[in-house]
């Protein structure tokens, strides 16, 4: 839990974000202490699964329990084998078993299996990615950490907090503009793909604290999505090279935001693609920093957008603050949080076994906790209502000293043994960064900018658009500038 009485935050000069896609908390790190009975190592309680939790089968068929996804088969790393339902009314439907939320809105978290049920239904009759022989009942699978030896070690030997939440309960767009702006300005879902709304960047800039921001094998998605980013320096941004440089050479920026790769082929570990790229890539950002000269004076932290439909048990709080007066689509309020997402807090400065979270009845922790975080240390002002009202991470760095030991020592990635059903495909992330590069003003051979998109057929024709397209756009603003 956190307290104030060793809050070595003015120790930290370098705040890493990692944020990956679309897993619950349940789905990748429920079983985490499921061998000492939900009780870390230093005695504190850990919110996860005991192995008796369950769903109402589809239509009214028998409960479905929540059951380990067995290591070493080549769904592994595919499960739950779909893509589950990630927006508004899907994530309502998997709460309140309805896509309209209550009133009062309590939740059941009853509706995984309904709701995964009828995804499957419309994904099987429009032809989309479905691994062989999955059901709704595999919505009910997690990982342990035999399956997930990366993620499940780094939980263990640093802080893993088992109550932080999406900030709002839909998919990935309106989250991430919660992470970088502290408001989706009234959006729900993914259909509005940019961002008008004042950043952390800007707010950083102003206070002359030095940013980056990192695409994992193209430039960052982040930069296209928010107005005050797409003028930005190019020298803000990067690929996860350039970050592993800056790592090693000492030249980290005081806030880094990290992307993975969108492509359905990619480590990003939205299903159903292949969630051990996803582990080695947290292996690789986490070993970059712990090589870095910086490693003693950084914070990492490790999370996920949002639920992406996967089970969680836990039922969101309703005590969430409205960031604006913005009206919301759906009629949302924006004062419920999404379900739990796994999130870490990794630094030398942090010792193993935490388990942190706040005070029962206290604001959670959700994505303006980075913002609350990165403010406090830097003294920049809040954004918004949402993320004044944010706790920080602060009091999780409890160390005067900096540990030696390394949680991740011997551990090794594991690598799939299956096949991506959706590897090629042009993946949903990869054509919102097409949409939005479309509309970048790239002169023609006559000095004009009308430009129409094309239409993709792989993942691998997306990202050669896009990357044509950036480098078209740097070169017209090369030769523009003064």
């Amino acid at each position: 839990m956190p307290t104030s009485k060793a809050n070595r935050l003015s120790a930290i000069n370098h705040i890493v974000v990692l944020m990956l896609e679309n897993r619950s908390f349940d789905h990748m790190l429920g079983f985490l202490y499921a061998d000492t009975g939900n009780v870390s190592p230093t005695g504190q309680a850990f919110e996860g699964l005991t192995g008796k939790e369950s769903n109402p089968g589809a239509n009214g068929g028998a409960a479905v329990t929540v059951f380990a996804i067995e290591p070493g088969t080549t769904s592994t790393y595919f499960m739950p084998g779909a893509d589950p339902g990630e927006g508004y009314s899907a994530t309502n439907a998997q709460l309140f078993g309805s896509t309209t939320a209550p009133v009062p809105p309590v939740a059941t978290n009853a509706g995984f299996v309904s709701d995964f049920d009828y995804t499957l239904g419309w994904e099987t009759k429009e032809k989309r990615s479905v691994l062989a022989g999955t059901t709704a009942s595999d919505i009910m699978g997690v990982h342990t950490p035999q399956t997930l030896p990366v993620l499940s070690a780094l939980a263990r030997g640093f802080a893993v907090c088992d109550h932080w939440f999406g900030s709002v309960p839909t998919e990935t767009l309106p989250n991430r503009a919660f992470t970088h702006a502290a408001t989706s300005q009234g959006h729900m879902d993914d259909a509005t793909k940019s961002f008008t709304a004042p950043t952390i960047y800007a707010s950083l800039t102003q206070k002359k604290v030095s940013w980056a921001v990192y695409g994992y094998n193209a430039d960052p998605l982040t930069r296209m999505t928010y107005s005050d980013l797409v003028s930005a320096p190019d020298a803000n941004f990067g690929q996860f090279a350039d970050f592993q440089k800056a790592a090693a050479n000492g030249t980290l920026a005081a806030y880094t935001f990290l992307e993975p790769s969108w492509g359905s082929s990619g480590n990003s570990q939205h299903p159903n693609y292949d969630v051990s790229l996803g582990e080695q890539l947290i292996h690789d950002v986490y070993t970059a920093l712990r090589s870095s000269p910086l490693w003693n004076e950084t914070l990492l932290v490790v999370t996920y957008d949002e639920h992406g439909g996967c089970y969680d048990h836990v039922a969101p709080p309703t005590n969430a603050v409205p960031p604006d007066t913005t009206a919301g689509e759906y009629g949302f309020d924006f004062k419920r949080f999404g379900p739990r997402v796994p999130t870490l807090l990794i630094s030398p400065l942090i010792a193993a076994g935490t388990v942190f979270r706040v005070a029962d009845g206290g604001m959670p922790f959700d994505h303006t906790s980075i913002l609350s975080t990165v403010e406090k240390r830097w003294d920049v002002p809040a954004l918004t209502a949402r993320d004044a009202a944010a706790v920080d991470v602060g009091d999780v760095l409890t160390l005067a000293t900096p540990r030696t030991d390394d949680p991740l020592a011997g551990v090794i990635a594991p690598t799939s043994k299956g096949r991506n059903p959706a590897a090629g495909e042009p993946s949903h992330l990869q054509l919102v960064y097409a949409e939005l590069v479309s509309r970048l003003p790239v002169p023609d051979a006559q000095g004009g900018t009308y430009h129409v998109m094309p239409s993709f057929q792989s993942e691998t024709d997306v990202q050669d658009y896009i990357d044509q397209r950036l480098a078209a756009w740097k070169a017209s603003r090369a030769t523009s500038a003064p």
